[in-house]
């Protein structure tokens, strides 16, 4: 059975504690070139600074670096482009970090500079996505492919199985805008077939969104749900096209249309509030930053962990090629539970 620590008793506990927080089977074992070293430098990466969701997370990872008691460097920020990440990379190793936490968006380019790193005995921890290929000391994600099974079952019931629905794709070059766009698309097929799926590529740019909403809206009058992969690239854009349209109507309506969404950002949850979309799955960005810097911390102090439950409500699993996630939890918000002060959108800013 795991032992329960809270974050803040990890903080100032021996480091076999770190193992002994997060997963109940874990052992020690040389990680890196400075196993044993838990105060070591750890340098973070910024993915992009244009969506809601991660300057949420942007703001989380320092306060979670001084409870967990990490030392870490001055941030980079990679604005979605992978060479700004290689190149990033480049400079935190250069300025003495000996682990890395990332969070690439091009999930096939990030290969070569994995393997440096590697090579190099600086453990990687990646936020968010899972590398297409590559050694990485630890995966902080929560499951994406249920991301797009809760957005299908939830559009497909309320819709009764019947009706046309736009789908903003999270870029396919991401394992992320893959994992949910396959499992939704699967679900639709098998679970709700008379249901049309419009699946719109959008890179998770919110321009791109729009224009493909508001095409289909001229083409297609009767659609009756949107599933956006990321609300905090696609929520404004989208509750603008549908204000013009004269379509952002109550759920009472018989012509509203059933909009649900990913990230759990508090924009979004007051959308919910206000009755202007109906559902999202809580990313968690705070969750995502403590995690991220527990392992990076647990790498520096050489422990090494196993598949299986974690005292933290998430399931440590094993994705190939030598790699472990730790699957965090993403509960899906309606206006039934849309207040609980236990959501992280209840709470960043207080």
């Amino acid at each position: 059975m795991p032992v329960r620590r809270s974050v803040k008793t990890v903080a100032v506990a021996a480091t076999v504690v770190l193992a002994a927080a997060a997963c109940g089977e874990s052992s020690t074992g040389s990680t890196s070139g400075t196993a044993g070293d838990p105060n070591a430098k750890v340098g973070v990466d910024f993915p992009r600074a244009d969506s809601d969701f991660w300057n949420s997370y942007i703001k989380y990872v320092p306060q979670f670096g001084k409870e967990l008691s990490v030392n870490l460097m001055s941030p980079t920020n990679s604005q979605n482009k992978v060479e700004n990440l290689v190149a990033n990379v480049q400079t935190l190793t250069g300025q003495g970090a000996k682990a890395i936490v990332m969070a690439p968006q091009d999930t096939g380019a990030i290969a070569t500079t994995l393997q440096r790193l590697e090579q190099q005995k600086i453990p990687v921890v990646t936020v968010d996505t899972r590398p297409d290929s590559g050694k990485v000391y630890m995966v902080v994600r929560a499951d994406n492919k249920a991301y797009g099974e809760k957005a299908c079952k939830f559009l497909g019931d309320k819709l009764g199985g019947k009706g046309k629905v736009v789908e903003f794709q999270g870029a396919l070059s991401s394992v992320n805008g893959r994992d949910r766009s396959e499992a939704f698309a699967a679900c639709m097929k098998t679970n709700y077939p008379d249901i049309t799926v419009f699946e719109e590529p959008t890179d998770w740019e919110g321009s791109k969104a729009s224009s493909a909403l508001q095409t289909r809206l001229n083409q297609h009058p009767d659609i009756k749900g949107i599933y956006m992969q990321a609300g905090g690239v696609f929520l404004a854009p989208t509750l603008q096209v549908l204000r013009a349209s004269n379509k952002l109507l109550p759920a009472a309506d018989p012509n509203h249309i059933f909009i649900v969404s990913n990230d759990g950002i508090p924009q979004e949850f007051d959308a919910i509030r206000k009755g202007e979309i109906d559902a999202t799955v809580s990313q968690p960005a705070d969750l995502y930053a403590k995690w991220a810097l527990f392992y990076a911390k647990a790498a520096l102090s050489g422990q090494t962990f196993k598949p299986g439950p974690t005292d933290h409500e998430s399931t440590i699993v094993d994705v190939g090629n030598g790699n472990l996630e730790d699957q965090l939890p993403a509960p899906l918000v309606t206006k039934d539970n849309v207040d609980d002060k236990a959501l992280w959108g209840n709470q960043i800013g207080q």
